[in-house]
């Protein structure tokens, strides 16, 4: 089973709203929804995963010790930041991109 962090949730809510108010282009609300949509399916099937890989940046490192890489496309990635209890159960902590990963 998944579970959304206050803060994850907050990421995605803060995503969908810098999507729909990006001054560098105007995207439709659709496109947004869809984009943000993606992020969470991908969140909502790392339970089903057979390897989870280990955090590695310090910037991740302060949110959980897991994290699935999310390549959106050649300039952006998506970094979804968890931890895995006993049962197996992914409590997703942060969600956050390259631009505001510090390697």
């Amino acid at each position: 089973m998944v579970f959304y962090s206050r803060q994850a949730d907050n990421d995605l809510d803060n995503l969908l709203e810098g999507l729909l108010t990006w001054q560098k282009i105007a995207l439709s609300r659709k496109f947004c929804m869809d984009y943000v949509a993606r992020i969470i399916n991908i969140c909502d099937s790392l339970s089903a995963k057979a390897y989870h890989a280990n955090a590695m940046y310090e910037t991740h490192k302060q949110y959980g010790k897991k994290v699935h890489k999310y390549l959106h496309n050649k300039n952006t990635t998506w970094y979804i930041i968890y931890d895995i209890d006993a049962f197996g159960n992914i409590f997703i902590n942060k969600i956050i991109s390259n631009y505001l990963t510090i390697s």
